[in-house]
């Protein structure tokens, strides 16, 4: 069943409209609803291409916390091959809302590491809604040496709104593990490629999008807070969140202007969540694209160029 957002109900309205008329013509085949339907369905697409050419940074906020839209899962399952997921740390223990592991893409083997937030209510407390303990991104880090040490291009998947704020996670040095798997990041001389299909949230979002390429689906969003967290820390009202999010700056054409992202990978009409395939295989060709420019550098030119893409932000504003 589809899930509709706030701003959606236009959209909402006129198919539910369809599926009433099409259920009429499944219990009396007399009546023909087709002609009515084709008209409606032209609507439908219409307004979702009007809703969704007008989106402001809230409404992008929302559409990329989307419950349908496509995890990492859905993307490791279509885009590789011979995915081998690694678990632990080696020190204290798994982390199941950082998934990481060895994989084959368009047949060439690289390393994969990526956010899982879940789908259901089992899964997305399996995963921790996505936001990674320490011990989550010590295996990150662990996976990216071992890239590092076998010459294995890193691919990044980002969908958090934040590591785990837990008691438990600052105990065992949350903010500390986040900074060494960024500086893991830097240190690489593999090809890094990142792209932020969903929420990017804070350290916990950066801790594994260091990356030589930097891309966002055009509905996603990139923040140093989440619009509710700045929000309160501001105004101390969370209710503020449209005005914070707007402010913040954080949606695709926002942070491509800033200099913060390289490109922007399109979104289907209406969001991923109503095609993934499409927005799934359009990902795949920007990796691809990107590994294959980063191909043709040394080790030592690749990070050299990544760190100096993160040294040069900002110099330009």
């Amino acid at each position: 069943m589809q899930t509709y957002l706030d701003f959606e109900k236009p959209i909402s309205d006129l198919e539910g409209k369809i599926h009433e008329l099409k259920k009429l013509a499944s219990e009396d085949e007399s009546i023909d609803t087709s002609e009515e339907i084709g008209r409606l369905e032209t609507r439908v697409r219409e307004a979702t291409r009007e809703i969704y050419s007008k989106l402001g940074a809230w409404e992008k906020t929302q559409v990329a916390r989307h419950p349908q839209r496509p995890h990492f899962l859905d993307y490791s399952a279509y885009l590789f091959t011979d995915f081998t997921p690694l678990a632990g740390d080696r020190n204290f223990g798994e982390d199941a809302a950082i998934q990481a592991g060895l994989a084959r893409f368009n047949g060439m083997p690289v390393a994969v590491i990526g956010q899982e937030k879940g789908h259901d209510t089992k899964t997305r407390l399996k995963h921790n809604f996505g936001s990674a303990r320490p011990e989550g991104y010590r295996k990150a880090i662990r996976v990216m040496e071992m890239a590092d040490r076998f010459h294995l291009p890193v691919i990044t998947l980002i969908d958090t709104a934040g590591a785990y704020p837990g008691v438990g996670a600052e105990e065992r040095g949350q903010a500390e593990a986040i900074a060494r798997s960024t500086e893991m990041c830097l240190g690489l001389k593999v090809p890094m490629v990142s792209v932020v299909i969903g929420e990017g949230g804070s350290g916990g979002a950066i801790a594994i999008a260091t990356g030589n390429r930097v891309y966002m689906l055009e509905h996603s969003i990139y923040s140093v807070i989440s619009p509710e967290g700045a929000a309160s820390i501001l105004w101390r009202d969370s209710t503020r969140a449209r005005e914070a999010a707007t402010n913040m700056k954080i949606t695709a054409e926002d942070l491509k202007g800033l200099g913060i992202i390289d490109d922007i990978i399109p979104e289907p009409v209406g969001g991923a969540h109503r095609e993934p395939e499409a927005v799934i295989t359009a990902t795949g060709k920007v990796i691809a694209s990107a590994l294959e420019d980063l191909g043709r550098l040394s080790g030592e030119e690749v990070r050299a160029a990544r760190r100096q893409k993160f040294l040069d932000i900002g110099r330009n504003l």
